[in-house]
Parts: structure tokens; sequence; C-alpha cells
């Protein structure tokens, strides 16, 4: 049965021997309506065998036996605080975020352009279907996606610069000189040759080629996957940070064309709950627990590395909290949702934006 949050309620799961690490974001963001939820495995490293107990404090929602979720009202737009603890054992480890509930109507008499730039999880095109679907009702701006990248999946208005397999040093990298068409993975949209035939970074360019000249007001970045999954579980920090190092030089070129655009990067999400999607990916060679150590200490050092930084126009979104990793998952696929795992991430993303556009 489902409890109030507003209470201390205690809430017991089984994970590993060793003892967990718990991380939040410092914002959660909601919009009436749009239904919002904290997972509480997606907050800590551990694999299951372990009896583990959490408090969840927040003065609305509900908490269930694996989330905290709420579906705001109108009359409860506002900020509040969240606070999650974890006991393990004699260990207690205690995180705070402030929930942000925007109104349903915020930016409702604006136009904005949105750039989605990502992986195989943007190619897929479900997440951003799901944002189209959710911008498309009443009490919203007037939108408009940019991108040179349609796939089939994509719903009508929707495009990106989302490609399977891709990580940051290929968008900052990527060129096919012979080839280089938009909207195909041999080139990156954002390179183009200089005068000497020699591949550079250009997105002013690319805005100007492929954008009819058009400049996002927001751009999200889901990258981080394909950077870091083959790295060394106990020790990934090295491919991490080198992850960094690449993801500053392509920033430094987004933001010096887009200057006032808002950039959201969007939290590595967690992957399937089974051992057997793994397995039937990728056999032995890279399992379930190996993907959780990496991911989670990605996490940790994206938001570390990325906080703060609201002068420079980056953003946080917590893509990875709102997402259910056994009912948002088939079950032979490690780190692809299905649709309603990635109709999560979109509403992550949607209740983002729309806290930006109530400034």
């Amino acid at each position: 049965m489902a409890l109030r949050s507003g209470l201390i309620l205690f809430v017991s799961i089984l994970v590993a021997e060793a003892s967990v690490r718990l991380t939040l974001p410092p914002r959660i963001y909601a919009v009436p309506g749009v239904e919002m939820n904290v997972f509480f495995g997606n907050t800590i490293l551990a694999e299951p065998g372990r009896k583990v107990s959490f408090e969840c404090e927040c003065p609305i929602g509900e908490v269930k036996k694996d989330r905290w979720t709420l579906v705001a009202k109108d009359s409860q737009v506002g900020r509040y605080s969240f606070r999650l603890t974890v006991k393990d054992g004699g260990r207690v480890e205690t995180a705070k975020a402030t929930l942000v509930v925007s109104p349903r109507k915020a930016g409702a008499e604006a136009t904005i352009r949105m750039l989605l730039i990502g992986d195989s999880l943007t190619h897929a095109s479900q997440y951003p279907n799901e944002m189209a679907r959710l911008l498309a009702q009443p009490g919203n701006p007037k939108w408009h996606m940019l991108g040179t990248h349609r796939p089939r999946a994509a719903k009508d208005g929707v495009r990106h610069e989302g490609y399977g397999g891709w990580t940051w040093v290929r968008f900052r990298t990527k060129f096919v000189p012979e080839c280089p068409f938009p909207g195909k993975t041999n080139s990156s949209p954002f390179v183009f040759p200089d005068a000497k035939g020699k591949p550079r970074v250009d997105v002013a360019r690319y805005f100007a080629n492929h954008c009819q000249g058009e400049v996002p007001d927001f751009i999200t970045i889901m990258l981080g996957i394909n950077d870091c999954f083959s790295a060394k579980p106990d020790a990934p920090d090295e491919r991490i940070d080198r992850m960094f190092r690449e993801a500053e030089l392509l920033l430094k070129d987004i933001r010096k064309a887009a200057p006032k655009a808002k950039i959201g990067i969007c939290l590595t999400t967690p992957g399937n709950s089974r051992d057997a999607a793994f397995f039937a990916n990728y056999k032995d060679r890279y399992p379930r627990w190996g993907w959780q150590r990496i991911q989670h200490r990605l996490v940790e050092k994206q938001i570390e590395h990325f906080k703060d930084r609201a002068k420079e126009n980056l953003f946080l979104v917590p893509t990875q909290l709102n997402l259910d990793v056994v009912d948002g998952y088939p079950p032979n696929n490690g780190v692809h949702p299905n649709p309603t795992g990635y109709a999560q991430i979109g509403a992550t993303i949607y209740s983002w934006m729309k806290a930006h556009l109530n400034y």
C-alpha cells in the first residue's frame, strides 16, 4: 500500500555485502499531471544480497516499496525539500535534493528551439517522441526540434543528433571527407573541413548550414555509456576523466555558438536489473555488476563535475532517477529501455525544461 512521504518512511531492499554509496543530484523536477519517480535502487551502488532500509522525507508524493512517486497537482507548484537516507547495518548515509514542481503552463507564450544530442538511446527516438507528445499538450510553448537526423521511428516534428555507439569524442572528431552527409553516422554533424581541408568543430556553421540559421534555446546531451562501458569496473576514474576532457572541448564550442542556450547534461541511466539481459547482449564480457559499478561512479563524477555551473548555462538533468530498471526494460537488453523506460526519460527532460521556462 502506498504511504504519504511527508512522514519518515522505512523501506527495505536487499543489497550486497559491500557498503552502499548513496548519490542524489541537487535537483529533482516535476510538472503537474506528469508522473515523476525516484527509484531507490538507482540511488545506491549495490548488488542483490544484503538488506538495507531507506527513509524518505518529502512534504508531497508517496512512498512505495521501491520508490518515491509523485503526480503533482497544480496546487503543489513550488520547491520542496527531499531527503533520502539509507541504513546499511550500522552505517547511515543521507543525501538531500530540492524538488522543483513547475507550473503546467510554464513558458506557454514562448517559442523554443531545442537540440538533442546523444547515442543509441537518442537514436531510438522514443524519448524525443515522448518530449514531443508532452510539449504538444495545452499550456506549452511552440517548439521546434533542430537536427539532421530523423530515424524512421521519429514522430512528426522530431529530429535530433543521436547515433548508436557514439561518444563525446566522436561528435568532436569523426569526419569522412568523401561523404560528409548530415544525418548519417559516417561524420559528425558538427565537424567541417577548414580552408586547408582539415576537419575541425564548427558548431556555428552547423547552425547556419543545417538548422537554417536557428540557434537552440535548449540543448540536451545524453552521452557516457559508450565512453565508459568498457572501463575497468573497479577503477573507472581514468576513463571517466578522459571523457570529461573531451566533453569540455565540445561544450566550449557549443557554448560559443549558442551562448544563451540552456545545456542539460543527462545523468547516465542505470542498466537493466536482469543479469540475463546483459548476458544476452555481451555474454560474459560485460556483466551487469560491472556496468553497475561504472555507471554509479560515472553519475557521482558527473554530478561533481557539472554541478554549480549555472553561470555557464550548464545544468544536470536527473535522468537516472526516473527509470524503472525492471518494468522499464525488455528482458533481453542491458542498456536500452523499452517504451515505458524511454517515456520516463522523456518526462524527466521535459520537467527539467519546464523549470527553466518558469524563470
